[in-house]
């Protein structure tokens, strides 16, 4: 529950009145004990004492405090700051070899990570974040969480591997945002949650495209897709033909596929070989989502509240005591 602020916090002081009478109440409901005390013969006075009320003089005296107390909780002008939705944000980062080009300083995976922190630093509370990383096949690395340390240390942990399974990767993000059970968009057909992917090469491995775009529009999965790196990347692979020796191997970034994404899905396409850039376009992306908090002036429903101890208060008093309190 969100937490509860006051506009004019000081009169909040005056429920040290109410303490005070709930004292005076007690003191004197002591002296009373200590006078009934006095009679030398418990049985007889048993006998003469008209039928005492007890609990219920107690009950209603509870509920005389409780009403002024939550007048003066209306009167300093409660109030309390609500989201209309959490947001989630899914990071899908390709960790396939080619991600190893140094074309991007110091490489290209090391810049996504560093673009990563940027991102989670500045990220608004309001949004939730997810990590996923993919090479051979997707692995959720962090589920959507509010917690920036953990996704931090998932990102921190990330490393190359063989293949690139993009199309599974896009299955498994939108799953994701699927499991969380909250809306995708919002009652005017707005993202409340999407998918950020970011790749450098074509699909190797792993579910067609096609089918894994079909799968992100039927749940009005929106992503968009970052082509990270140059034409000119390369990595250092194996020379099959010469055991035992390397060989370079060009690894140019596939916008092509990225583009076809990101439109597809009514989300935007980026390319870049900066991680500054990069992480304004995460920043820029997770600014938009958030919400502004709604603010809910609570005064009235406690003043409602009050209300109703006051009218409780008066009849059970009439009732009981053929009095007011």
């Amino acid at each position: 529950m969100p937490d509860i602020d006051f506009d004019h916090p000081t009169r909040l002081w005056l429920l040290i009145a109410i303490g005070v009478l709930l004292l005076i109440y007690v003191g004197v409901q002591r002296q009373r004990g200590q006078y009934a005390l006095r009679f030398s013969d418990a049985t007889l006075l048993d006998s003469v004492a008209p039928k005492r009320p007890g609990w219920r003089r107690h009950l209603v005296a509870v509920l005389f405090l409780a009403t002024g107390g939550l007048m003066v909780a209306a009167f300093a002008g409660p109030h309390r700051e609500i989201l209309p939705y959490r947001a989630t944000i899914v990071l899908t980062i390709d960790t396939s070899l080619s991600m190893g080009a140094t074309d991007v300083d110091p490489t290209r995976l090391d810049g996504a990570k560093a673009a990563a922190f940027d991102f989670l630093s500045d990220v608004p509370d309001s949004v939730d974040v997810a990590l996923i990383s993919f090479d051979e096949f997707p692995v959720i690395q962090v589920a959507p969480t509010a917690d920036r340390q953990e996704v931090a240390a998932a990102v921190r942990s990330l490393e190359l591997g063989p293949f690139t399974a993009t199309g599974d990767a896009i299955v498994a993000s939108v799953q994701a945002l699927r499991d969380t059970g909250r809306p995708i968009v919002d009652d005017i057909g707005d993202p409340t949650s999407v998918v950020i992917l970011l790749s450098d090469g074509e699909p190797t491995i792993g579910r067609l495209i096609d089918d894994a775009v079909t799968e992100a529009i039927a749940h009005q999965v929106q992503i968009n897709t970052v082509a990270f790196g140059t034409a000119f990347g390369e990595v250092e692979i194996e020379d099959p033909d010469n055991p035992g020796t390397t060989l370079l191997q060009p690894v140019p970034v596939d916008e092509v596929t990225m583009e076809t994404v990101a439109l597809a899905t009514g989300g935007e396409f980026y390319s870049t070989d900066s991680f500054t850039d990069l992480a304004d376009v995460y920043r820029d992306i997770g600014t938009a989502l958030a919400e502004e908090p709604i603010r809910e002036d609570l005064h009235e429903q406690i003043m409602g509240f009050a209300l109703i101890a006051a009218a409780l208060t008066a009849t059970l008093s009439l009732l009981w005591f053929q009095r007011l309190p």
